[in-house]
């Protein structure tokens, strides 16, 4: 009963927040600030019936994290920073329906941009969905990291190392951790049915190096060269994987 419980407020808290997600693709203009686009993300959660859960993260004050270009992950929606043109934008957001937790990101260029950048970003949400095909029971963690990274680094591209996608559910962050690098140790990870994973793929154009702004929170690339992040809450079933985001 507890995993029924699971997985229909995860089904439903993902079907929330992939709408709250695509609107804020939507709404998101040059000349925005990323605190308007927090605003707008608060105000979409509440609409939901669902708790904004980033801002649950001791000493995290947002509903999301937005970054742009080389800007990797954790960064703050202040209202200094406005959306340009050509940016690579990344949104991250998450929400706590019914005790249960959901996360997602998605990258997206606003406006026009080098062919180069689409084809960075296309890789990205390729690597993606093929590490989600490898979410299937008994596969391993190691199988969704080594799909990812196989597709990101034949095309010259390089994963991330410092940090990972994870378990989830009744906590935002929980174990498993799912690497972006495949290590022989998750070998040993077998994936069961019922389980929930926020796989992610974060990458770089250049060197996967990551650094730690001023701010304690924002991750960037150490050479400036361009990263994407993109995740989806995803349920082992019998039937194989399914995006709940």
């Amino acid at each position: 009963m507890q995993q029924d419980q699971k997985i229909f407020a995860m089904r439903e808290g993902g079907h929330k927040l992939a709408h709250v997600r695509d609107r804020l693709v939507e709404f998101t203009q040059v000349g925005m600030s990323f605190a308007q686009i927090e605003k707008e993300a608060r105000r979409l959660i509440h609409e939901s019936g669902a708790t904004p859960n980033f801002a649950l993260v001791p000493d995290y004050h947002w509903a999301t994290c937005i970054m742009r270009n080389d800007e990797m992950c954790h960064g703050i929606p202040s209202e200094t920073k406005k959306v340009v043109e050509g940016d690579l934008l990344k949104i991250d957001v998450g929400l706590l329906n019914r005790g249960f937790n959901l996360d997602t990101t998605v990258s997206f260029i606003v406006g026009e941009a080098p062919q180069a950048t689409k084809d960075f970003l296309f890789t990205a949400q390729k690597a993606l969905a093929k590490a989600i095909q490898t979410a299937a029971s008994g596969s391993t963690i190691f199988d969704i990291s080594f799909a990812m990274q196989k597709e990101v680094e034949r095309h010259g591209y390089s994963m991330v190392y410092q940090l990972t996608g994870h378990g989830i559910g009744k906590e935002l962050h929980e174990e498993p951790y799912v690497p972006c690098i495949a290590q022989r140790r998750d070998k040993r990870l077998k994936l069961y049915v019922g389980q929930t994973l926020a796989i992610e793929v974060m990458c770089a154009m250049g060197k996967a190096d990551l650094n730690v702004d001023a701010d304690g929170w924002t991750y960037r690339t150490a050479d400036g060269s361009l990263a994407a992040m993109i995740e989806e809450t995803v349920l082992v079933t019998n039937n194989g994987p399914e995006v709940l985001t």
